[in-house]
């Protein structure tokens, strides 16, 4: 097949853009986490996907948890930050680049997704929320494929579809499924601390009707509320039982800038498990 690269369009911008820098990067962040000892396997996770310097620190404690570990596919769901091409969106290339080297992208997997849902493949995105996860990806794991799904539509309820198609597609596979999201956008740093704390609860208690209904609130503009909801579901019916919130933040506790009015983004990094 012939081979063609979805190639990085935030290198150097949202992330560092050499290899040598990326990597101590992202080194000097798993430096900082220290492992919670998390009883069973992880599933899925939950990461955030704004610069790195923002919340780059709090992504590492998800992806921490998994170095070293084998898993042969990596499905991320994404929103899509600009005007949707489809309910769902997929590259049509072989593989991301990315400053760590390229990610072969499953396309027998995402032929067997398209055939079953509204799946629309894009020969060029600029969606920095999918890529952001890579680099944390492929200095954790060694040998990975990935199934790369954008979020075109905000309907936290409207998932069947795609989640059935999951569940089935990643049965008895040795998987990672990753929901990209950051939590709160207003400006407002009190009010992101306390929407977001309504989240993280939801998310705690592991209820999925509990988060759909605190995503779907007309209030919420937690940008990954979909993904987060398919996440959930899928890795639920898949054996999930638990969620662990392993750090939380925002944009106003990185840069200390809380003061009335500041545009305020909330970050959270959680693992599902299927607890032993």
């Amino acid at each position: 097949m012939h081979s063609f690269m979805r190639s990085s369009v935030i290198a150097g911008t949202w992330y560092p853009g050499t290899k040598e820098t990326l990597q101590s990067t992202i080194h000097a962040y798993f430096q900082k986490v220290k492992v919670q000892q998390l009883k069973g396997t992880v599933l899925g996770l939950i990461s955030p996907h704004a610069g790195y310097p923002y919340s780059g620190q709090v992504a590492a404690y998800g992806y921490k948890q998994i170095i070293g570990k084998s898993i042969d596919i990596v499905v991320i769901l994404s929103p899509f930050h600009q005007i949707p091409a489809g309910r769902y969106m997929t590259s049509s290339a072989t593989h991301y680049s990315t400053p760590l080297g390229e990610v072969a992208i499953n396309k027998a997997l995402l032929e067997k997704v398209s055939k079953q849902i509204d799946l629309t493949y894009m020969k060029y995105d600029n969606e920095h929320s999918l890529e952001i996860q890579l680099p944390f990806l492929q200095m954790a794991l060694k040998e990975f494929s990935l199934l790369p799904i954008m979020v075109g539509h905000d309907d936290v309820y409207g998932c069947e579809d795609i989640v059935t198609v999951l569940v089935n597609t990643l049965e008895e596979k040795n998987m990672l499924i990753i929901a990209s999201t950051d939590l709160h956008h207003i400006p407002d740093y009190d009010e992101v601390v306390r929407r977001d704390k309504e989240v993280v609860e939801a998310l705690a208690n592991f209820n999925l009707a509990s988060i759909q209904k605190v995503l779907s609130d007309p209030h919420c503009s937690v940008c990954g509320r979909v993904p987060v909801s398919i996440v959930v579901d899928v890795a639920q019916q898949l054996g999930a039982n638990k969620c662990v919130v392993l750090n939380q933040t925002n944009s106003g506790d990185v840069t200390g800038e809380k003061s009335k009015g500041q545009y305020t983004v909330g970050y959270l990094s959680a693992a599902i498990l299927k607890a032993c």
